[in-house]
Formats: structure tokens, C-alpha cells, sequence
């Protein structure tokens, strides 16, 4: 089949080589100059599915809405306040059920054990190179920390994920560099899970799917999805509409004002987060590999010769305008475990970028209902976790093949989409 698909971030363009691999004639448009230019260029690179898919504990919404504004809310609010934001922390809280959550849990750990295993193979067939190291170790600052991840951890248990409760001496023979000056409770290693380069990655597997023969448009903005027979685009500039089998709609925060003429409205919201990365000033102080900072969420990866922290959580606002909140306690963290690791002076890379999320915090990766309309899209902070599955999963779908995934849970019509 012809097929186009909308948007070069990492979903797009694992989209398209899916695609590609199954025979499809693939065409990629991103209104950009470059692919992975948006929510993928400056990530914190975390590919951890046991962590991501402990997931938020039933009651945070709660907690959050009643914080409002506060400087302690886990969800800081961007101004200005709109209704469509109220709209969607009220779906947010409406999905905040236990037998809901966990339910959302399962099917997002699943698709992120299934990616992982996907994105190794790929790898591994093309014989892909890129940034990263593999090992995760969450700190715990106190023991509340601890006995809140409780129930999470035996879900774990429960579905065979390995990792080990350690204590801080432990987890200092694992991250060498840590503070001795910052104490702290205890420690959680996941060995298996990683930390990689999702830009990087992103523009090699591009590469790839060029020589696959995939069709890149860059500066190409689609204005219109047309509900034609066959399914046809308008593109700005063109004065006559592009027409193909089947269209693949991985446009982030844009999917949301294509599918509106259509009839299709999702909620599907802008969660900003932030990253700094810098140059390693001496490699034996910097981390190895993964190290998390349970009480502020906040990803300290290293990624070849550079430190990137990552974190935050800012519904709605406007990319440009970073929060200095934000970004101090970014720095801060990083000064807490790895003092002196990065060069800070100069060169440092200070990035805000938009999450497409979706109030249930799970993807949609399914038929839209509109003839040869595809969607692959809302996958918030997880986009590079959950990215090679989700891609596979919607080339099997549209070879109207079973995926090797329960995709039940990932379609439009559920009521927090």
C-alpha cells in the first residue's frame, strides 16, 4: 500500500520503518526541517519499563487538583488557565480508579517490555550504535519513599520483573560517584533496565528506512486529513491534495487539530518537561549509567561523553517560556548526587519540550474509525520507551495481522481518551 505518515519524532519515523518492513510504499511528512526535533530531541533517554510502569498511585490527581498552584504540586500549571486544561485534570482524576489503574499499569507494561524487546532487535538486525548504558538504580531519600513504592514493587514481584531493594552502601558500589555528603535511605536496582540516545537512534534508524526506500518531506505542513475515498491530505502550498492507501497520524500535539474536522476529538494534553544536559567534567564522578531521584522525579542519565538531567511536569504553557523552578531543581538534584561531574560554566543545553499526553496515560494505537485513518499517538514521557512496539503493533494491524500484543486497551474509544 501507499502510505503516508504524519510526523518525523521517534514515533513517526519507527512508524514508517515498520511499515517499510512490511512492504509498504512509505511517505513521511514533518513540518519541520529535520526529524526529531520536538519531544525527542532532548529526553532523558530512559528505557525502563519496570519504572514506567509503576505508574502514578491512585490518589494523585487528587492530591495535585487540590494543590492547585502550589510550589509542591507534582503537576505544576502553565498559564494561562484554559478550559480545555480543566477539562482534561478532570478526565485525569475521572481515570484515577484502582481497578482503572491498574489495569492501565499492566497493558503500559506490557507494551513497554514488548518494545524494549523490539527496539533490541532492530538494533541489533542494523547493527545500530548509539549513546547509552544499561542499569537503573532509583534513590530513596526517606523511608516513606519506600513504603509508598510497596505495592508497585510487588506488582513487579508479581509479573517477574527483576530488581533488588539495596541499601545505600550497596548502591554506592553501584554508582561509584554518589555524594558521600547526601544521605539517603535506600536504593532500588533494576539491572535490566537502560538508558539510550532516543535522537540519535531516531536519525539512524531514518537513515535506515531511506534506504528502505521511505519518502522523507521535511518543511511540509499538512493542513487537512480528508475523509476522501481514497484518504487524501492537504498540504500547504499544494494546490491540489495528496491521495494514499492509508495515512499514519504520529503528529504529537498537532494530531489533536487534524482529527477535529474529522469529528474525532481526543483529550490530549501538552505535559512539559524539562532537560539540561552538559559536557562530563571527570568521568569518575559522573553517574555510569541511570540514576533516579524518587522524591523530585527527576533522570540523571549519562549518555556518551555528556550528563543529562531530566524532570518536571508542566501542563500546558508555552515551550518558550521556561520555568526557573524547573530548571534549578534540575541542578540541584544533579549537585545532591553528582557534584562536579558536568562542566556547568558554559555549553550547557537547557531544553523544554511538550509531552502529548492522554488522561489514562496510555497510548492510542489503533484504526481512528475514518476509512484508512491510522493513529499511533499520546504517548506522554514514554514516546522513546514505548516507541519500536507501538510502531510494530500498528504495522500489524494495518497488515491486518494479530499483534503479538494484547492491544485491547490501546484504542480510541476508551472513556479517558
Amino acid at each position: 500500500m501507499k502510505i503516508a505518515v504524519i510526523g518525523a519524532g521517534i514515533i513517526g519515523i519507527t512508524t514508517a520503518y515498520e511499515l517499510a518492513c512490511s512492504g509498504h510504499a512509505v511517505t513521511l511528512l514533518e513540518r519541520r526541517g529535520a526529524a526529531a526535533e520536538e519531544a525527542s530531541f532532548a529526553n532523558g533517554g530512559v528505557l525502563a519499563p519496570g519504572y514506567l510502569a509503576m505508574g502514578a498511585a491512585p490518589g494523585m490527581p487528587t492530591q495535585v487538583i487540590g494543590r492547585g498552584f502550589s510550589r509542591q504540586a507534582t503537576l505544576q500549571m502553565g498559564l494561562p488557565v484554559s478550559a480545555g486544561k480543566l477539562a482534561w485534570l478532570w478526565k485525569w482524576h475521572r481515570a484515577d480508579q484502582p481497578d482503572t489503574c491498574l489495569r492501565n499499569r499492566v497493558q503500559l507494561q506490557r507494551l513497554a517490555f514488548y518494545s524494549r524487546q523490539r527496539l533490541n532487535q532492530v538494533s541489533a538486525d542494523l547493527k545500530l550504535e548509539f549513546e547509552g548504558s544499561q542499569g537503573h538504580l532509583m534513590l530513596l531519600r526517606s523511608e516513606k519513599e519506600s513504603k509508598l513504592l510497596q505495592a508497585g514493587l510487588q506488582r513487579l514481584r508479581d509479573a517477574g520483573v527483576a530488581f533488588k531493594e539495596i541499601d545505600p552502601s550497596q548502591a554506592r558500589k553501584i554508582e561509584t560517584a554518589l555524594n558521600p555528603d547526601t544521605p539517603f535511605f535506600g536504593a532500588i536496582h533494576f539491572p535490566d533496565d537502560a538508558v539510550g540516545n532516543c535522537r540519535q537512534f531516531a536519525l539512524l534508524l531514518k537513515n535506515e528506512a531511506q534506504r528502505m526506500g521511505v519518502k522523507f518531506m521535511f518543511n511540509t505542513n499538512v493542513t487537512q486529513v480528508l475523509s476522501s475515498s481514497p484518504i487524501a491530505l492537504a498540504i500547504a502550498g499544494e494546490s491540489t491534495a495528496s491521495e494514499f492507501d492509508a495515512v499514519v497520524l504520529c503528529a504529537g500535539l498537532d494530531s489533536a487539530r487534524l482529527l477535529a474536522p474529522l469529528g474525532l476529538r481526543i483529550a490530549l494534553a501538552a505535559i512539559h518537561g524539562y532537560s539540561v544536559s552538559a559536557t562530563i567534567r571527570e568521568s569518575l564522578n559522573a553517574p555510569r549509567s541511570l540514576v533516579t531521584d524518587q522524591h523530585y522525579q527527576v533522570c540523571i542519565s549519562r549518555l556518551g561523553k555528556r550528563v543529562r538531567v531530566t524532570g518536571g511536569a508542566e501542563l500546558g504553557g508555552s515551550p518558550e517560556k521556561k520555568s526557573a523552578k524547573a530548571l534549578a531543581t534540575l541542578y540541584q538534584v544533579l549537585r545532591d548526587w553528582f557534584p562536579g561531574a558536568a562542566k556547568l560554566s558554559g555549553g550547557v543545553q537547557e531544553w523544554k519540550g511538550a509531552r502529548p499526553m492522554l488522561p489514562d496515560g496510555l497510548p492510542i494505537v489503533a484504526a481512528s474509525g475514518v476509512a484508512g485513518l491510522w493513529l499511533n499517538l499520546g504517548h506522554g514521557a514514554n514516546g522513546w520507551a514505548l516507541s519500536c512496539g507501538s510502531a510494530r503493533v500498528l504495522a500489524d494491524l494495518i497488515n491486518g495481522k494479530t499483534p503479538d500484543l494484547d492491544v485491547s486497551g490501546l484504542g480510541l474509544n476508551r472513556p479517558s481518551a
